[in-house]
């Protein structure tokens, strides 16, 4: 699997403060009242663990299978679980895709970032049937969705910028179809000193696209979308 994030892992974090500022109450209020008995909750492309710890906050009795094959990603998911007491005690951090992952009998929920259209639509469908033999009724799977459902050309646009010090640092993101249900993305990562650029990155990669009606489609679960970038199915 070609690791397409050790290369941006620093930046996530730090240009990703608004998005999650926005996003975190929402996954926090779509996981509340879940009931974890059942077995552990499912933290599928963890990334740097910023939802690893919404879900250990929101359901403080939850095990947490932190789920990340991105060593660069993995390092930062396991720096900050490493220095919460808390999850330091609930979270299992796996260094696994979602293909190859081994998963226990049981689960209590999942959460799923980063991750779906890296799968194409067999592979999604074997995915599911894994999540869905371990779930119980009523268990969310909440799921993130791109702004984009279908192949289109999107023209370069700055998606985050933050400040760090005397350094300014920018994401872009741009995008093109590729097939009849696949983008291919392209992202680009700038610090800059005033005016001057002193260091980009540029990462590109494939997307299959997906809305949330795909999504119910394919697992036969009542499906909501909560936002743009996030939606949650349930049986």
């Amino acid at each position: 699997m070609i690791d397409y994030y050790s290369p941006t892992a620093e930046f996530y974090d730090l240009v990703g403060v608004q998005h999650w500022s926005q996003s975190d109450p929402l996954l926090a209020a779509a996981l509340a009242g879940t009931d974890t008995g059942s077995g552990p909750v499912l933290d599928l492309g963890a990334g740097t663990g910023r939802a690893t710890a919404v879900i250990g906050r929101v359901l403080p009795d939850a095990r947490i299978l932190a789920v990340e094959p991105s060593p660069g990603m993995r390092a930062a998911l396991t720096s900050r679980v490493v220095r919460d007491e808390d999850l330091r005690r609930r979270v299992t951090v796996v260094a696994a895709s979602a293909q190859e992952m081994e998963l226990p009998d049981r689960l209590s929920g999942a959460v799923i970032c980063g991750v779906l259209g890296y799968l194409d639509r067999s592979e999604r469908a074997e995915l599911w049937g894994r999540l869905l033999d371990r779930l119980p009724a009523g268990a969310p799977i909440l799921v993130e969705l791109m702004a984009v459902s279908a192949p289109q050309s999107v023209a370069p646009m700055r998606i985050a910028r933050q400040t760090l010090g005397e350094q300014d640092y920018e994401a872009w993101l741009s995008g093109e179809p590729c097939g009849p249900d696949r983008m291919r993305w392209a992202a680009t990562w700038r610090v800059l000193r005033g005016s001057r650029v002193v260091r980009e990155v540029d990462v590109t990669h494939e997307w299959y696209t997906f809305g949330i009606e795909d999504l119910a489609a394919e697992t036969g679960l009542t499906a909501k979308r909560i936002t743009p970038e996030l939606g949650v199915l349930v049986r």
